[in-house]
């Protein structure tokens, strides 16, 4: 099963710091073991370059990449004009968030994420608790 994983569910596993739900937490700590795929999109990569930069995690891109290159169980999805047209249909507040938003539709994956306001959108299903 492939699972999309929301910037802040990335910047907790990376980062080893921060709260996550059980059932999350379940997926992320056996990923090694299953025949599974986490799933990040380029603009989490950008958020947490972004959020490196101003000092507020405690990970940086570079860090995140190397991660991601190191393991077979993480991949990258790009933003491409597939997911920027579901993005249309996607009422999000937040425009990095709708974009992630857009993509778990897109790949018709659930979402691993602690934003409770993800569970408010249509055809996704959002993981944590």
């Amino acid at each position: 099963m492939q699972y999309l994983i929301d910037t802040v569910t990335v910047v907790r596993h990376f980062g080893g710091k921060g709260k996550i739900g059980r059932t999350a937490t379940q997926i992320l700590d056996t990923i090694e073991e299953r025949n599974d795929l986490l799933v990040i999109s380029v603009v989490s990569l950008m958020e947490i370059m972004y959020l490196a930069e101003k000092h507020r995690i405690n990970i940086n891109l570079s860090e995140t990449i190397e991660r991601i290159d190191t393991s077979s169980k993480y991949t990258v999805v790009n933003l491409i004009p597939e997911i920027l047209q579901v993005a249309e249909t996607v009422i999000f507040p937040e425009l990095h968030d709708r974009l992630i938003l857009a993509t778990a539709k897109w790949l018709n994956v659930p979402i691993i994420s602690s934003d409770e306001a993800f569970e408010t959108i249509s055809d996704i299903m959002v993981i944590w608790k």
